[in-house]
């Protein structure tokens, strides 16, 4: 049997996973594939959709996100599908009211480094010529060539003492253990932004928190065309059938609550799979409490790759990424606070005001913390005496400066009392502290996507062979583009509906902003420029 990839009367398409990449298939298969809303089925294992693009909370209990990825104007698999998704109001489409709020509110921080107690506007990069070359050499060299080389592997070890690692590094959450064929595909992604990375020039915000700006209108327009989420359904596995034809996808594994059943898959259906997770076994703490630590059986998402890769090698190697931990955990926070003195005393240490700076990183802090205050209100229906922001640390097992201990055992309270301490605010910290709600999440696998890779070790999105089976997301393999990014989990779900369906249309090509001769002459000049006028960074 050789099943044909076209959309017939009674296809269905089953999605597992109810994230951004699942949802964006559904989009594309109904306004490119022709498919039918009502045909269209999402799994979800959770009571909640989303993924990583999470958000919820109210003033009295505290509002929680567990990151916010920044977006800039080359995402375009982002833009091309959230160009045909209204508005929560439906006054414009979700793009549209994306570029318009950024032409409003343009990012350009002059704080990117807090140190000393002190705004540094436009850090210097810091970088010595051999770095330089370094740099310049990676985005050059194979991925075949750089193998499952670390980031440390290249450089020496003053690097990750500059000022330009400081920035890469919290900008992107990049680890000097972490791959350098994913550090090479993020310098070759954004080299039309190196110029302005030391005042984060470029970088694009929502209005609101990503779950409120883009998971909920394109929610509620599946919802309107008969898309069907099933919570609280774990998928366990998958039924294959293999010929020498191929393989297809003839059954779904499903367990919901103690009923564990199987769904069959026609000649006609499609079968697509959100691989692994990136916030998998996340939990919260309380200003009281730390979060605790959990560990890969704590979830289904790995589980489930893992029974998928037990039956045959092009389906990837999960346990690269998923045995760990040490290598792709840390800890974010997100701070509800009650009285307007924190956002005041940032907005004054700074010289930026709340959505206009980005992302702040204290170089001095043992945790290697960040913290990023945006527009406010950042939720739908947030008081307006409420106010929000968020950080991160990616050093969680080290002591901090202020507390004496590693953030992965510090309370909320901890976490605050740390961060008003680089800022040099403890004046104000006994008022700020008793009107603040602080709820730290540690997630286990949230960089789990850079650790180093080989060949294989991330299947194609469809797989070779593959009549009717596909995979989304963060794990599945698509060249040039860069993991830990909406685009790259849109892109992902557009490939494969594409490809897997027999549509005659083709993804955006990744934006190469280093084929444009003067975006490289910026980015050359700006890394040179830096090295001149930094006298210890020449030796």
């Amino acid at each position: 049997m050789k099943l044909k990839r076209r959309v017939q009367a009674d296809t269905k398409v089953y999605l597992v996973g109810a994230g951004i990449a699942s949802m964006a298939a559904a989009a594309f298969l109904i306004r490119d594939a022709g498919v039918k809303g009502h045909a269209i089925t999402i799994l979800e294992e959770s009571v909640n959709i989303g993924g990583s693009l999470d958000a919820n909370g109210s003033a009295e209990t505290g509002y929680v996100m567990r990151g916010g990825r920044m977006l800039e104007s080359k995402y375009l698999c982002t833009f091309d599908l959230f160009s045909s998704i209204p508005t929560l109001d439906n006054s414009q489409s979700v793009t549209e009211e994306i570029f318009a709020w950024n032409e409003i509110l343009k990012t350009a921080s002059r704080s990117r480094l807090f140190r000393d107690g002190k705004a540094v506007e436009a850090p210097l990069f810091g970088l010595s010529e051999k770095q330089i070359l370094t740099i310049e050499w990676l985005e050059l060299e194979p991925e075949s060539r750089l193998g499952r080389t670390a980031i440390s592997d290249h450089f020496d070890a003053e690097f990750f003492e500059t000022d330009f690692w400081f920035m890469w590094c919290t900008t992107f959450a990049f680890q000097r253990w972490h791959s350098a064929v994913e550090f090479k595909r993020y310098l070759v992604r954004f080299t039309h932004m190196v110029s302005g990375f030391n005042t984060l020039g470029g970088i694009m915000r929502t209005v609101f928190n990503q779950y409120d700006s883009l998971v909920r209108p394109l929610h509620r327009w599946l919802v309107e065309r008969g898309v069907q989420f099933v919570l609280n359904t774990q998928v366990t596995n998958l039924d294959l059938e293999h010929s020498a034809e191929g393989f297809w996808a003839e059954g779904i594994r499903c367990r919901t609550g103690a009923h564990a059943h199987t769904i069959q898959v026609s000649d006609a259906d499609f079968v697509m799979v959100t691989l692994g997770s990136m916030t998998e076994g996340s939990t919260l703490g309380s200003m009281t409490l730390a979060p605790v630590l959990k560990a890969k059986p704590d979830g289904g998402a790995w589980s489930l790759w893992e029974a998928i890769a037990g039956q045959g090698t092009v389906f990837g190697h999960p346990a690269n990424f998923c045995e760990d931990i040490s290598g792709s955990k840390w800890i974010s926070f997100t701070t509800t606070l009650l009285e307007p003195t924190f956002f005041e005393a940032v907005r004054d240490l700074t010289g930026n005001a709340p959505g206009e700076g980005g992302l702040i990183t204290f170089p001095e802090s043992n945790w290697l913390a960040s913290i990023v205050l945006p527009h406010q209100p950042h939720f739908i229906g947030q008081p307006e005496n409420v106010t929000v922001f968020w950080g991160y640390g990616l050093q969680v097992d080290t002591p901090g400066n202020f507390v004496g201990k590693p953030m992965s055992q510090c309370s909320g309270e901890e976490i605050m009392s740390e961060i008003l301490g680089h800022l040099r605010l403890q004046t104000k910290a006994e008022a700020i502290l008793k009107s603040c709600i602080c709820i730290p999440c540690m997630m286990p696998f949230i960089t789990s996507q850079f650790l180093p890779r080989s060949a294989g070790d991330r299947p194609q999105i469809i797989p070779e062979r593959s009549h009717n089976l596909a995979f989304l997301g963060q794990f599945c393999e698509m060249p040039e583009d860069v993991v830990f990014t909406v685009e790259y989990s849109v892109r992902s779900a557009q490939t494969a509906v594409y490809e897997l369906l027999g549509v005659n249309r083709t993804p955006p090509a990744v934006y190469k902003g280093s084929h444009h001769p003067r975006i490289l002459l910026d980015a050359f000049r700006a890394l040179h420029k830096e090295a001149s006028m930094h006298p210890a960074a020449a030796s």
